[in-house]
């Protein structure tokens, strides 16, 4: 089990090992897409890039990035993922919509 804690809404959740991330945080109302990721969003095929999240701590509790994250996020920081792309398997804090 691993707990996923969305800094900004100030919210932590419980999640099973190999919870999708992106999957989690709708379940639970936090809203990780901009305007334009509410309106354009691929539905969590990894095919947009508009799921992007902010790993703060835990990451060696994620999935290894995949060929997706890698064409979407490779101008990003290394602590970027797409959310829908992730898959949780322990703790983690993540910035949801981060600038």
């Amino acid at each position: 089990m691993g707990n996923i804690k969305f800094v900004k809404e100030n919210k932590e959740i419980i999640a099973a090992d190999g919870a999708n991330l992106r999957q989690k945080a709708l379940e639970n109302g936090i809203d990780i897409y901009k305007l334009w990721g509410k309106m354009m969003n691929c539905g969590g095929y990894g095919q947009c890039g508009t799921c992007i999240v902010e790993i703060i701590e835990g990451r060696e509790n994620l999935s290894p990035p995949t060929q997706a994250e890698n064409r979407f996020l490779k101008k990003k920081p290394a602590n970027y993922r797409l959310a829908c792309q992730t898959v949780v398997n322990g703790p983690v804090s993540v910035v949801t919509k981060p600038e």
